[in-house]
Order: structure tokens, then sequence, then C-alpha cells
């Protein structure tokens, strides 16, 4: 099948009926619940610019010959590698790059595990062919997918299968001739109710060991399977107008827990089955994470980008751009982008072909990117709102301009140096939405722990990072220092 349209896509949401629960009662019809449609809608206009501009979105499929996603590209040079992350782009800029879970992320991840999938074979040989036909599948079938990497946080200073109830988490209950039995919860799949499949897999920095092989498990199933629950948390979409809530009234993702009540999983759907040393080193050594790290650094770019047009577009407007300390803040959002760019052309113009052929960008590059972004991330966000001030507090609504009384009166009373109150409002109603709202805030802590905890992630970049030639650099040079006064 070629690249699906945004009409298949909605399509086939509603076919699959999937079992998804949100404010306190089960979604008869996803496509169409309030909590759900809107950002649905913005999902299918990603699958609609595909075909809008397929010269940049689709590319050949190397087995069928049809049209498939660009951004299931295996990379096999640089420039395909560039082609892959500008059409990762192309997404991201109809979101500003607020959806953080647009289908090329787990795209990306698919394609690693698929082509270097020789890990997966020490567990079974077949779990290297099952992972190499689901990339082949989902990019054939134009799979949107979640996933859900974590168990429930209930005692996070104990080991799985010390936990006082250790099988509420998700876990391996039995295996039988055509597959296994898994139970227990999930969290926390980004986009679970309005997506195809869903991907299990271990976490990206938590290590288990042998005793946590019963919950070591990764395998994709479809969400509509008999057992699989998506208890979605609140939505940040309160059915307002795109003029009042432009960022969440399109592009609330959501969030969910999973629940797997004894469901069945089949053979070859399965790509790890109780093997903690295999579920350690999935990631790095498919080189999944580097795939996955190149896409959200394309996307953070496009993201800053999108935060800079806001700050320099509110400075502009109500005339504070001459000021210094405006101008310093405007300068820190302009390095943050060009630094992040420069992270990623280093990380393309350095990759090297992997052992499957596969062209791999520079991992140092994106793993200093990945590092970075969530610490300065809520200070491009603290610096909208210090730019707003009490202009982010008072913003009428789209309905008080339309009212007949106090629309005249707001729309004079809130004009700026160049907008009449009507524009000058909405621009500051997309400032409000990027940093103050509940999407805004959830936008905040969202790429605060991206890919885990900055902390941990600062831990494991530090004991990874080979610090010896820096320590040998300094023991030369104070040799250097003493022969120097021997001699005198």
């Amino acid at each position: 099948m070629p690249a699906k349209k945004g009409k298949e896509y909605i399509e086939g949401l509603k076919k699959a009926n999937n079992n998804i629960y949100i404010h306190g009662e089960r979604v008869e019809d996803v496509t169409e619940h309030p909590a759900f449609k809107n950002v649905i809608k913005s999902m299918a206009n990603l699958y609609d610019l595909q075909y809008e501009k397929p010269e940049k979105m689709l590319y050949t499929s190397p087995t069928t010959g049809d049209k498939v996603g660009m951004t299931f590209l295996q990379p096999r040079t640089v420039d395909d590698l560039i082609k892959r992350r500008e059409a990762m782009q192309e997404w991201a800029r109809t979101s500003g790059g607020m959806m953080g879970r647009s289908p090329d992320y787990l795209n990306a991840e698919v394609m690693a595990m698929g082509v270097n999938n020789s890990l997966f074979a020490e567990g079974n040989p077949q779990f290297a062919d099952n992972a190499r036909n689901y990339y082949e599948f989902a990019r054939e079938n134009d799979i949107s997918l979640t996933h859900t990497l974590i168990h429930p946080q209930v005692n996070r200073a104990k080991a799985q299968h010390q936990q006082k109830d250790a099988n509420v988490a998700l876990h391996l209950v039995e295996e039988r001739p055509d597959g296994i039995i898994v139970d227990g919860i999930r969290l926390l799949a980004t986009q679970g109710g309005i997506t195809d499949e869903i991907l299990v897999f271990p976490s990206t920095v938590k290590k288990a060991g042998e005793l946590d092989d019963p919950y070591s498990l990764a395998f994709a199933i479809p969400n509509n399977t008999p057992g699989l629950k998506f208890i979605s948390r609140e939505s940040f979409d309160y059915g307002k107008s795109e003029w009042d809530h432009p960022l969440g009234a399109r592009f609330e993702e959501g969030d969910a827990i999973v629940s797997f009540e004894n469901v069945f999983v089949p053979w070859e759907r399965v790509f790890v089955c109780g093997n903690s040393s295999v579920c350690n080193r999935t990631f790095k050594e498919t080189n999944a994470v580097v795939h996955m790290a190149h896409q959200v650094v394309a996307k953070n770019i496009v993201k800053t980008e999108f935060v800079l047009g806001v700050a320099l577009s509110m400075m502009d407007v109500i005339g504070i751009d001459g000021f210094q300390h405006v101008q310093d803040k405007g300068s820190e959002i302009m390095l943050t982008l060009e630094t992040m760019k420069s992270h990623l052309y280093r990380a393309e113009h350095n990759a090297k072909l992997d052992q499957s052929g596969t062209m791999t960008p520079d991992f140092e590059a994106l793993d200093a990117a990945r590092n970075w972004y969530p610490r300065v991330y809520p200070r491009l966000s603290e610096i909208i709102r210090i730019l707003g001030a009490s202009g982010l507090m008072g913003i009428p609504t789209e309905k008080d301009f339309n009212h007949e009384e106090i629309g005249p009166i707001i729309h004079r009373g809130l004009q700026g140096k160049n907008l009449e109150g009507y524009e000058r409002v909405q621009l500051f109603r997309l400032a409000w939405d990027m940093t103050l709202s509940a999407f805004g805030s959830r936008q905040t802590h969202y790429e605060y722990y991206f890919f885990g905890d900055p902390i941990r992630m600062g831990m494991t970049y530090f004991d990874q990072y080979d610090k010896e030639p820096f320590k040998q650099y300094i023991q030369d040079f104070l040799k250097k220092t003493s022969s120097v006064n021997a001699s005198n």
C-alpha cells in the first residue's frame, strides 16, 4: 500500500474502535470526541501533506515500488539523512514543533530496530526477523504508533521485582506455542488514543537485572487488541476556538496510562521476551536512540524558531525591541537556535555507515543537544512570559471582540504599536497558549522530561563521556612545566 492520506487515517481509527477512556467514560468514536477530534484533524493534515509535497515527503519503497513516507527512509548517504530530516521538519512546521510525538519520531525507531536487528536474535532468531518484518509492515502500511517505556511510579527506590505489588507493572504471564500473555500497567503513551498500534519497549535510561526478566519485554500490537485499554488524562483541548487556543485547540496530543489485561501477543510481534540484557542494550546497539534523537533535534530547531518568531513579534508590536534587557533575552533564544543548528549540522555531516549500511548521525552531537535542550527550554518559555508581562494576564476572548458593546472598547484599548487590538491580542493569546495555559505548561514539562529525568540523563552522559584525553592533556602540560623548571 502507498502512504496513507488523512481520510484513510481517520477511517482507520473509526474502524479500529480502540478501547479508550477519558473523563470517566469510554470513548465511542475517537474521531468525533471533543477531546480528540481536533488533534486527529491535525494528524490527518500531516498525512495529506505527504501528497501535497511528494518530492519532499515520499520515496519509492524498495520492496513494493509504492510511494511511502520519507520519514521511514533507511538513509544510506548523508544526502538521504538530510532528505529525511527535511521531511521531518516539514511536519514539525505545521505545529511550530508543538507535536512532540508526530509519527516520524517512532518511524525512525522502527526503521533502526528493523535494519539493526541482530541483537534481538540473542533471545530467539525469530525475533530478529520479527523486527525486520515489522519495519516493512509499518512502512508499507504507514502505521501510526504510540509507545510506552516506563513502569508505574510506585517506589522508585526499589527495582521492579522488589515492589510490594510486583505484578502491577507489565510483566510476562505465560509463554504459549502461538505467543505470549502479558498483564499489568505501563506509562505514558502520548497519542495513545489516536494511533494505530503501540510499541512496548524498555526504558531508555533505567537498567534492569536478571530478576527483572519477567518485565523485560518488547513487542508491537494493534491498539484494538482485546484486553488493551488506554486511560487518557484530562484533555487540555477545552473546546474553545482556534483563535482563543491556537495551539491547544489543534495540537493537544494527550497522554495515557496503558492497561494490559492478560493480553495475547503473537510470536511474530515479539522482539524481546524475558531478557533484561537485550532490553538494556536495545536502544544503543540498534542505533534507535541515535535516529530518534535526530528527529527530536530537528523538531526542536523548528520549535525554537517558532518561539523566536513569537518573541520578536511581541517585541515589535508593543515597542520594546529597543530596550537592552529585551534584546538580551532575544539573543538568548537566538543563541539556543544557532547552537541547536550547529549540533544538527555536525551530527549529519559527521555521519557514518553502521553495520547495517545505514547512514547514522554522529551521536556525540545529538547526545549533547538532547541533554541540553530540556534544561534550556524552560528558560525560553520564561522569556516569553517576561516579555508579555501583564499583557499575558488580561487577554480577552474572540467572543469579547465580537460583542457589540465591549468589542470596540477593547479593540481600541488593547492596540499595539503597529497592530489593532484584535490582532495584538491574537498574538498574545498564542504566546499565552505556548507558555501559560494548561497546554503550554505541559509543553515545558514535556520537554524537560522528554528522554527521562535530566539529572539521570546527565549522570549517564558524564559516565559515558571519554574523559581520559582531557586528564592526559593536563598531565602532559604539568610534566612539561616540571621539566622546564628542572632545566632552569
